[in-house]
Protein backbone atom coordinates (compact mmCIF):
# COMPACT_ATOMS: atom_id res chain seq x y z
CA UNK A 1 0.00 0.00 0.00
CA UNK A 2 2.83 2.42 0.98
CA UNK A 3 4.01 2.41 -3.14
CA UNK A 4 0.40 3.84 -4.18
CA UNK A 5 -0.55 7.73 -4.27
CA UNK A 6 -2.02 9.12 -1.51
CA UNK A 7 -5.20 9.63 -2.77
CA UNK A 8 -5.56 5.88 -3.82
CA UNK A 9 -4.01 5.09 -0.28
CA UNK A 10 -7.26 6.93 1.13
CA UNK A 11 -10.04 5.84 -0.34
CA UNK A 12 -9.05 2.12 -0.07
CA UNK A 13 -8.74 2.97 4.13
CA UNK A 14 -11.61 4.17 3.85
CA UNK A 15 -13.15 1.20 2.08
CA UNK A 16 -11.71 -1.09 4.80
CA UNK A 17 -12.95 1.18 7.56
CA UNK A 18 -16.34 1.12 5.79
CA UNK A 19 -16.10 -3.02 5.43
CA UNK A 20 -15.18 -3.39 9.51
CA UNK A 21 -17.71 -1.02 10.49
CA UNK A 22 -20.50 -2.74 8.64
CA UNK A 23 -19.69 -6.30 9.76
CA UNK A 24 -19.66 -5.37 13.39
CA UNK A 25 -22.43 -3.49 13.20
CA UNK A 26 -24.10 -6.90 11.56
CA UNK A 27 -23.09 -8.89 14.17
CA UNK A 28 -24.27 -6.16 16.99
CA UNK A 29 -27.37 -6.52 15.40
CA UNK A 30 -27.28 -10.51 15.34
CA UNK A 31 -26.79 -10.23 18.91
CA UNK A 32 -29.17 -7.49 19.67
CA UNK A 33 -31.68 -9.57 17.98
CA UNK A 34 -30.94 -12.82 19.80
CA UNK A 35 -30.87 -11.08 23.40
CA UNK A 36 -34.15 -8.78 22.29
CA UNK A 37 -37.40 -9.83 24.23
CA UNK A 38 -39.17 -12.54 22.19
CA UNK A 39 -42.81 -11.59 21.01
CA UNK A 40 -44.34 -14.45 19.02
CA UNK A 41 -47.36 -16.43 17.98
CA UNK A 42 -47.23 -20.37 17.39
CA UNK A 43 -49.01 -20.53 13.79
CA UNK A 44 -48.99 -24.65 13.53
CA UNK A 45 -52.34 -24.12 12.14
CA UNK A 46 -51.23 -21.63 9.62
CA UNK A 47 -50.20 -24.02 6.33
CA UNK A 48 -53.61 -26.09 6.57
CA UNK A 49 -55.53 -22.69 6.79
CA UNK A 50 -53.56 -21.43 3.52
CA UNK A 51 -54.13 -24.67 1.75
CA UNK A 52 -58.05 -24.67 2.61
CA UNK A 53 -57.91 -21.23 0.88
CA UNK A 54 -58.69 -19.17 3.40
CA UNK A 55 -57.45 -15.24 2.81
CA UNK A 56 -55.79 -13.07 5.69
CA UNK A 57 -56.64 -9.25 5.67
CA UNK A 58 -55.12 -6.36 7.10
CA UNK A 59 -57.62 -3.88 9.18
CA UNK A 60 -57.70 -1.43 5.33
CA UNK A 61 -59.03 -4.73 3.32
CA UNK A 62 -55.31 -5.32 1.68
CA UNK A 63 -54.77 -9.11 1.60
CA UNK A 64 -51.95 -9.86 3.27
CA UNK A 65 -49.37 -13.01 4.30
CA UNK A 66 -50.08 -13.79 8.34
CA UNK A 67 -46.92 -13.87 8.77
CA UNK A 68 -46.53 -10.35 7.99
CA UNK A 69 -49.89 -8.88 9.33
CA UNK A 70 -48.12 -10.53 12.93
CA UNK A 71 -44.59 -9.10 12.31
CA UNK A 72 -46.44 -5.86 11.57
CA UNK A 73 -47.63 -5.72 14.87
CA UNK A 74 -44.63 -6.28 16.53
CA UNK A 75 -43.88 -9.97 16.32
CA UNK A 76 -40.36 -11.01 15.92
CA UNK A 77 -41.41 -15.34 17.04
CA UNK A 78 -42.47 -18.37 15.27
CA UNK A 79 -43.16 -21.13 17.53
CA UNK A 80 -44.48 -24.29 15.47
CA UNK A 81 -45.43 -27.83 16.98
CA UNK A 82 -43.95 -30.73 15.49
CA UNK A 83 -46.07 -34.67 15.53
CA UNK A 84 -44.35 -37.78 14.49
CA UNK A 85 -46.70 -39.08 12.58
CA UNK A 86 -49.35 -37.01 11.72
CA UNK A 87 -53.10 -37.64 10.17
CA UNK A 88 -54.44 -35.34 7.30
CA UNK A 89 -57.25 -34.00 9.79
CA UNK A 90 -57.32 -30.49 9.24
CA UNK A 91 -57.24 -29.28 12.74
CA UNK A 92 -56.05 -32.29 14.51
CA UNK A 93 -53.26 -33.44 11.94
CA UNK A 94 -50.40 -32.19 9.96
CA UNK A 95 -47.19 -30.31 11.65
CA UNK A 96 -45.02 -33.07 10.61
CA UNK A 97 -41.11 -32.35 10.14
CA UNK A 98 -41.36 -31.47 6.57
CA UNK A 99 -43.88 -29.10 7.50
CA UNK A 100 -42.28 -27.47 9.50
CA UNK A 101 -39.16 -27.32 7.42
CA UNK A 102 -41.04 -24.90 5.13
CA UNK A 103 -42.67 -22.74 7.64
CA UNK A 104 -39.70 -22.27 9.67
CA UNK A 105 -37.81 -21.74 6.55
CA UNK A 106 -40.57 -19.21 5.42
CA UNK A 107 -40.40 -17.50 9.10
CA UNK A 108 -36.87 -17.34 9.22
CA UNK A 109 -36.79 -15.32 5.79
CA UNK A 110 -38.92 -12.46 7.32
CA UNK A 111 -36.84 -12.52 10.05
CA UNK A 112 -38.18 -14.03 12.63
CA UNK A 113 -36.99 -16.28 15.28
CA UNK A 114 -37.98 -19.57 16.22
CA UNK A 115 -39.26 -22.00 18.66
CA UNK A 116 -39.89 -25.69 18.01
CA UNK A 117 -42.52 -27.29 19.84
CA UNK A 118 -41.81 -30.99 19.92
CA UNK A 119 -44.81 -33.40 21.48
CA UNK A 120 -43.57 -36.93 21.52
CA UNK A 121 -47.12 -38.07 20.17
CA UNK A 122 -48.73 -38.27 16.38
CA UNK A 123 -51.22 -35.52 17.36
CA UNK A 124 -52.70 -33.10 20.37
CA UNK A 125 -49.90 -33.56 24.07
CA UNK A 126 -51.24 -31.53 26.65
CA UNK A 127 -52.00 -32.10 30.17
CA UNK A 128 -55.16 -34.09 29.58
CA UNK A 129 -53.44 -36.60 27.30
CA UNK A 130 -49.74 -37.47 26.57
CA UNK A 131 -49.80 -40.64 24.07
CA UNK A 132 -47.03 -42.07 22.60
CA UNK A 133 -47.02 -42.26 18.92
CA UNK A 134 -48.47 -45.33 17.19
CA UNK A 135 -44.95 -46.57 16.01
CA UNK A 136 -43.43 -46.42 19.79
CA UNK A 137 -46.72 -48.10 21.36
CA UNK A 138 -44.68 -51.63 22.34
CA UNK A 139 -41.40 -50.40 22.62
CA UNK A 140 -39.29 -50.94 25.58
CA UNK A 141 -38.01 -48.15 27.66
CA UNK A 142 -34.92 -47.97 26.25
CA UNK A 143 -35.88 -48.52 23.02
CA UNK A 144 -38.09 -45.34 23.90
CA UNK A 145 -35.25 -43.02 25.04
CA UNK A 146 -33.51 -44.07 22.05
CA UNK A 147 -37.06 -42.68 20.11
CA UNK A 148 -36.79 -39.51 21.88
CA UNK A 149 -32.90 -38.60 20.78
CA UNK A 150 -33.66 -40.12 17.37
CA UNK A 151 -37.12 -37.79 16.98
CA UNK A 152 -35.13 -35.05 18.34
CA UNK A 153 -32.09 -34.79 16.54
CA UNK A 154 -33.68 -35.88 13.01
CA UNK A 155 -35.98 -32.93 13.48
CA UNK A 156 -33.65 -30.30 14.12
CA UNK A 157 -31.04 -31.97 11.60
CA UNK A 158 -34.07 -31.33 8.91
CA UNK A 159 -34.07 -28.01 10.20
CA UNK A 160 -30.12 -27.25 9.94
CA UNK A 161 -29.73 -28.70 6.46
CA UNK A 162 -32.36 -26.17 5.11
CA UNK A 163 -30.33 -23.54 7.34
CA UNK A 164 -32.58 -22.75 10.19
CA UNK A 165 -31.38 -23.34 13.91
CA UNK A 166 -34.29 -22.69 16.19
CA UNK A 167 -33.22 -20.26 19.45
CA UNK A 168 -35.11 -22.62 21.55
CA UNK A 169 -36.45 -26.22 21.37
CA UNK A 170 -39.01 -27.24 23.72
CA UNK A 171 -39.03 -30.72 25.29
CA UNK A 172 -42.31 -32.21 25.51
CA UNK A 173 -45.64 -29.94 26.03
CA UNK A 174 -47.85 -28.76 28.73
CA UNK A 175 -46.24 -32.29 30.92
CA UNK A 176 -47.36 -31.46 34.42
CA UNK A 177 -47.94 -35.17 34.67
CA UNK A 178 -45.19 -36.19 32.48
CA UNK A 179 -45.48 -37.20 28.99
CA UNK A 180 -45.42 -40.85 26.47
CA UNK A 181 -47.53 -42.03 28.94
CA UNK A 182 -47.63 -44.26 31.08
CA UNK A 183 -43.61 -44.76 30.70
CA UNK A 184 -42.78 -40.77 31.26
CA UNK A 185 -45.51 -40.44 33.69
CA UNK A 186 -44.69 -38.05 36.69
CA UNK A 187 -45.39 -41.56 38.64
CA UNK A 188 -42.47 -42.94 36.95
CA UNK A 189 -40.10 -39.66 37.79
CA UNK A 190 -36.55 -41.57 37.24
CA UNK A 191 -38.16 -42.06 33.50
CA UNK A 192 -39.69 -38.92 32.89
CA UNK A 193 -36.05 -37.13 33.88
CA UNK A 194 -34.16 -39.74 31.43
CA UNK A 195 -36.48 -39.12 28.55
CA UNK A 196 -36.27 -35.14 28.84
CA UNK A 197 -32.59 -35.50 28.87
CA UNK A 198 -32.46 -37.56 26.17
CA UNK A 199 -34.18 -34.55 24.06
CA UNK A 200 -31.94 -32.42 26.15
CA UNK A 201 -28.88 -33.95 24.52
CA UNK A 202 -29.87 -34.30 21.32
CA UNK A 203 -31.05 -30.44 21.27
CA UNK A 204 -27.42 -29.78 22.20
CA UNK A 205 -25.61 -32.31 20.01
CA UNK A 206 -27.20 -29.89 16.95
CA UNK A 207 -26.03 -26.79 18.34
CA UNK A 208 -25.05 -26.23 22.64
CA UNK A 209 -26.68 -22.46 22.15
CA UNK A 210 -30.38 -23.60 21.60
CA UNK A 211 -32.29 -23.25 24.81
CA UNK A 212 -34.47 -26.30 26.02
CA UNK A 213 -37.86 -25.64 27.43
CA UNK A 214 -39.48 -27.84 29.94
CA UNK A 215 -43.30 -26.66 29.29
CA UNK A 216 -46.21 -26.66 32.12
CA UNK A 217 -49.38 -25.40 31.87
CA UNK A 218 -51.27 -23.08 34.16
CA UNK A 219 -48.43 -19.90 34.73
CA UNK A 220 -50.44 -18.71 37.64
CA UNK A 221 -50.10 -21.77 40.03
CA UNK A 222 -47.30 -21.71 41.91
CA UNK A 223 -47.82 -24.75 43.81
CA UNK A 224 -48.11 -26.91 40.99
CA UNK A 225 -44.30 -25.28 39.84
CA UNK A 226 -42.81 -26.05 42.59
CA UNK A 227 -43.65 -29.49 42.69
CA UNK A 228 -42.80 -30.29 39.16
CA UNK A 229 -39.21 -28.31 39.29
CA UNK A 230 -38.56 -29.50 42.93
CA UNK A 231 -38.89 -32.97 41.30
CA UNK A 232 -37.14 -32.19 38.35
CA UNK A 233 -33.70 -30.89 40.56
CA UNK A 234 -34.00 -33.99 42.61
CA UNK A 235 -34.16 -36.40 39.39
CA UNK A 236 -31.30 -34.22 37.38
CA UNK A 237 -32.89 -32.94 34.56
CA UNK A 238 -31.33 -31.24 32.62
CA UNK A 239 -32.95 -27.64 30.63
CA UNK A 240 -32.68 -24.18 29.82
CA UNK A 241 -35.80 -22.38 30.46
CA UNK A 242 -39.02 -22.85 32.38
CA UNK A 243 -42.15 -22.05 29.94
CA UNK A 244 -45.50 -21.23 30.78
CA UNK A 245 -49.07 -21.48 29.50
CA UNK A 246 -50.95 -18.59 31.01
CA UNK A 247 -55.10 -18.78 29.92
CA UNK A 248 -57.30 -16.86 32.36
CA UNK A 249 -60.08 -18.59 29.89
CA UNK A 250 -59.16 -22.00 31.10
CA UNK A 251 -59.44 -21.73 34.92
CA UNK A 252 -62.62 -19.67 34.70
CA UNK A 253 -61.24 -16.06 36.14
CA UNK A 254 -60.39 -12.83 34.65
CA UNK A 255 -57.01 -12.39 34.04
CA UNK A 256 -57.18 -9.19 36.76
CA UNK A 257 -57.95 -12.27 39.42
CA UNK A 258 -54.52 -14.07 38.47
CA UNK A 259 -52.05 -12.14 37.05
CA UNK A 260 -50.24 -11.14 40.26
CA UNK A 261 -49.83 -14.85 40.43
CA UNK A 262 -48.65 -15.52 37.35
CA UNK A 263 -46.23 -12.66 38.28
CA UNK A 264 -45.47 -13.93 41.15
CA UNK A 265 -44.43 -17.39 39.89
CA UNK A 266 -42.37 -15.80 37.09
CA UNK A 267 -39.72 -14.73 39.65
CA UNK A 268 -39.95 -17.64 42.30
CA UNK A 269 -39.13 -20.05 39.61
CA UNK A 270 -35.83 -17.58 38.55
CA UNK A 271 -34.72 -17.11 42.45
CA UNK A 272 -35.99 -21.31 43.37
CA UNK A 273 -34.29 -22.63 39.96
CA UNK A 274 -31.71 -20.47 38.51
CA UNK A 275 -33.78 -20.73 35.15
CA UNK A 276 -34.86 -18.31 32.60
CA UNK A 277 -38.81 -18.12 32.34
CA UNK A 278 -40.94 -17.62 28.89
CA UNK A 279 -44.86 -17.21 28.93
CA UNK A 280 -44.94 -20.03 26.16
CA UNK A 281 -48.96 -20.23 25.46
CA UNK A 282 -50.93 -17.20 26.26
CA UNK A 283 -55.07 -16.53 24.66
CA UNK A 284 -57.88 -14.94 25.29
CA UNK A 285 -61.05 -14.68 23.80
CA UNK A 286 -61.53 -13.45 20.16
CA UNK A 287 -64.61 -11.26 21.10
CA UNK A 288 -63.61 -9.52 23.97
CA UNK A 289 -61.02 -7.56 22.33
CA UNK A 290 -60.26 -5.17 24.88
CA UNK A 291 -59.89 -7.37 27.34
CA UNK A 292 -57.65 -9.52 25.40
CA UNK A 293 -55.62 -6.73 24.20
CA UNK A 294 -55.12 -5.64 28.29
CA UNK A 295 -54.60 -9.13 29.35
CA UNK A 296 -51.24 -9.83 27.17
CA UNK A 297 -50.35 -6.27 28.28
CA UNK A 298 -50.30 -7.33 32.03
CA UNK A 299 -48.82 -10.73 30.45
CA UNK A 300 -46.07 -9.07 28.77
CA UNK A 301 -45.31 -6.36 31.65
CA UNK A 302 -45.20 -9.42 34.00
CA UNK A 303 -42.32 -11.29 32.20
CA UNK A 304 -40.64 -7.79 31.46
CA UNK A 305 -40.65 -7.36 35.11
CA UNK A 306 -38.63 -10.32 36.10
CA UNK A 307 -35.50 -9.10 36.83
CA UNK A 308 -31.70 -9.87 35.42
CA UNK A 309 -33.60 -9.70 32.01
CA UNK A 310 -34.67 -13.39 33.08
CA UNK A 311 -37.85 -13.33 31.28
CA UNK A 312 -37.07 -14.00 27.92
CA UNK A 313 -41.01 -13.28 25.80
CA UNK A 314 -44.44 -14.22 25.14
CA UNK A 315 -46.09 -16.17 22.54
CA UNK A 316 -49.75 -16.26 21.65
CA UNK A 317 -51.13 -19.54 21.09
CA UNK A 318 -52.66 -19.58 16.97
CA UNK A 319 -53.88 -15.80 17.26
CA UNK A 320 -54.43 -16.18 13.68
CA UNK A 321 -56.44 -19.42 14.41
CA UNK A 322 -60.47 -17.73 13.47
CA UNK A 323 -62.93 -19.22 14.70
CA UNK A 324 -65.07 -20.14 11.57
CA UNK A 325 -62.18 -21.86 10.45
CA UNK A 326 -60.79 -23.47 13.85
CA UNK A 327 -63.48 -24.11 15.94
CA UNK A 328 -61.12 -22.32 18.82
CA UNK A 329 -62.19 -19.57 20.59
CA UNK A 330 -59.55 -17.74 21.81
CA UNK A 331 -57.84 -16.85 18.70
CA UNK A 332 -57.55 -13.00 18.03
CA UNK A 333 -59.04 -12.34 14.43
CA UNK A 334 -62.66 -11.29 13.07
CA UNK A 335 -64.12 -13.51 10.74
CA UNK A 336 -64.01 -10.80 8.43
CA UNK A 337 -60.09 -12.62 7.77
CA UNK A 338 -58.43 -9.47 10.00
CA UNK A 339 -56.68 -9.18 13.09
CA UNK A 340 -58.25 -8.08 16.23
CA UNK A 341 -57.02 -5.06 17.73
CA UNK A 342 -55.64 -7.33 20.57
CA UNK A 343 -52.37 -7.99 19.15
CA UNK A 344 -51.54 -4.19 19.11
CA UNK A 345 -50.30 -5.07 22.86
CA UNK A 346 -47.77 -6.92 21.14
CA UNK A 347 -46.30 -3.37 19.67
CA UNK A 348 -43.80 -1.28 21.65
CA UNK A 349 -45.00 1.81 22.84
Amino acid sequence: MKNLPMYFRFVLMSLMVSVLFSCSTSKNLQSTAKNSFSKGADVGWLPQMEATGYKFYDTDGTEKDCLQLLKDRGMNTIRLRVWVNPNDDKASGHCSKEETVVMALRAQKMGMRIMIDLHYSDSWADPAKQFKPKAWENHTFPELMKDVYDHNFDVLSALKSAGVTPEWVQVGNEIPGGMMWPEGSTKNWNQLAQLLNKGYEATKAIDPKIKVIVHLDEGNNNEKFRWFFDNATVNNVKYDVIGLSYYPFWIKKDYTETISDLAYNLNDMVARYNKEVMVVEVGGEYDKVQNTYEMLAATIKAVKAVPNNKGLGVIYWEPQGEKSWSGYSLSAWQSDGKPTMALDAFKEL
